[in-house]
């Protein structure tokens, strides 16, 4: 594998994505409101203790025992936050999306594709690039989201517990080990439907049916029928390990170079 090829394509995705209205919004944009929003949240339920103590009656059982000795206003935001820790799953899913979707299709309708393929390039090496140039932006911008949102919340929450949460084993899993594997599988997903439709949209509007487990998850936690833990981050790093090599395998054999060539008019 030649790795200056692959930064060649990478530094030449960049260039040509990052000319796209619509993806500098999501990359840029997007990660500063899903940042935002969870602080707004914590500044607001600054609330009197006793309040907060009645609440905490409606919080699902399963939850109360993640709260430990922890005041009732810190637990009620722990809550609270839980629900927020999968706007930072989603970020590195729906960011990948839009680059990726931009920068495989979008080559066939800039008459850049073709180019690219006549060049001694490997379809391993090809893909690697492609992948790498839309995982990395949607990875580092989700974890410079963290970054602010950890310097953040001890300005807007009540107490150091709520830090310690968010600095803990399962907030750190998540962001920085699911968080990259979500990446993977969002830009290899978006690769094999690129290899299938001829429009820049429509893959990202198909490609974006990838997001709908992650809501899920997010309704059933609202719901109370879900309450995100180490456990659940564990078993779910495995779950997407595994489709992650079956994704890439996949891709891999749909991307055919020169079919591509030949269906995509």
């Amino acid at each position: 594998m030649n790795l200056q090829r692959i930064r060649t394509v990478i530094a030449k995705e960049w260039a040509e994505v990052f000319k796209n209205k619509l993806v500098l919004f999501t990359v840029g944009f997007l990660p500063l409101v899903f940042t935002a929003l969870p602080l707004g949240i914590l500044y607001a339920t600054r609330g009197d203790p006793e309040q907060m103590a009645s609440e905490m009656s409606d919080l699902p059982a399963q939850f109360m025992a993640l709260c430990g000795d922890i005041s009732a206003s810190e637990c009620m935001q722990v809550f609270i936050l839980n629900q927020f820790l999968l706007l930072f799953m989603m970020m590195p899913l729906i960011i990948p999306i839009s680059i990726a979707a931009y920068s495989i299709v979008g080559e066939k309708t800039t008459h850049s594709l073709e180019p690219l393929l006549a060049t001694p390039i490997s379809t391993v090496e090809l893909l690697t690039a492609k992948s790498l140039a839309a995982a990395i932006p949607a990875v580092l911008a989700t974890w410079l989201g963290f970054a602010i949102f950890v310097v953040g919340a001890p300005l807007v929450s009540t107490g150091p517990s709520v830090l310690r949460y968010i600095l803990g084993p399962m907030w750190l899993l998540a962001v920085f080990g699911l968080g990259p594997l979500m990446a993977i599988m969002a830009v290899n997903f978006a690769i094999m439907v690129s290899s299938r439709v001829t429009d820049p949209r429509v893959a990202e509007q198909m490609a974006a049916v990838i997001i709908v487990p992650l809501l899920a998850i997010m309704f059933a936690q609202i719901g109370g029928l879900l309450v995100l833990n180490l456990t659940f981050m564990l078993i779910a790093a495995v779950v997407l390990l595994v489709a992650d090599a079956a994704l890439i395998v996949v891709g891999a054999r749909l991307f055919q170079r020169e079919t591509i060539l030949t269906k995509w008019k």
